[in-house]
């Protein structure tokens, strides 16, 4: 008969550092789809005409729905920050025979977030 090592269902991820920063980087991704449905949910009501953006507008301001935006705005930050940290070990550039560093490839990455995000902010009028 084979060995089967006792593996728990319910903790695992707990018992090495690693496994667990790797469960909250997939647990953010949870409020990235809240965050998506939100987004969905703003599409439907502009399309439902003013009365139903004003709405949706309202609702957005609840107590609740501002706890619920914080916390998706910091789990959302941190996914990306996540992510990108990443990047360079899962996207390796190579010039010629050497290869460009990580820090380059995510300071890249950086720098065109932070412009789209200014783009964004320009044309909602916030600058």
């Amino acid at each position: 008969m084979a060995y089967v090592r006792p593996v728990s269902t319910t903790t695992w991820y707990l018992k090495d550092r690693n496994y667990t920063i790797h469960m909250i980087n997939e647990l953010t991704s949870v409020f990235v789809a809240i965050l998506a449905l939100i987004l969905l949910w703003g599409i439907g009501a502009v399309a439902g005409g003013a009365e139903s953006y004003q709405s949706f507008l309202d609702s957005l301001t609840s107590p609740g729905m501002v706890l619920l935006l914080w916390v998706t705005t910091i789990a959302m930050f941190y996914h990306a920050f996540a992510w990108f940290s990443v990047t360079p070990k899962a996207m390796p550039l190579q010039k010629g025979e050497e290869f460009v560093a990580g820090s380059v490839i995510a300071g890249a990455h950086y720098v065109v977030w932070a412009v789209l995000t200014l783009i964004v902010l320009i044309f909602a009028g916030v600058f």
